[in-house]
């Protein structure tokens, strides 16, 4: 009977291990990659290319295309009126 509970310990603590090994190093490689995404360095580059792209969308003549107009407009025109019922 000791022999099953030590080898029934055994296999509990691999699997243990094994899940922490595993799951654990996936779980932190996420962190840190979200982690890294919010650094002030990234961000800095995040508006540093919108800005670049708001300056030659600003040069474009259009800046959407008819389709995207159209839906654009659609949606700007339902929250007017959404905020008008509220008045």
């Amino acid at each position: 009977m000791k022999i099953f509970i030590y080898k029934s310990l055994i296999i509990f603590l691999l699997i243990f291990l094994t899940f922490h090994l595993t799951f654990n190093y996936a779980l932190r490689s996420v962190e840190r990659k979200i982690d890294n995404i919010g650094s002030k360095e990234n961000i800095e580059i995040f508006k540093n290319e919108i800005r670049k792209q708001i300056k030659d969308s600003i040069k474009k003549d259009e800046l959407f295309d008819k389709e995207d107009a159209i839906l654009l407009k659609k949606f700007l025109d339902k929250v007017k009126n959404e905020i008008n019922k509220q008045n």
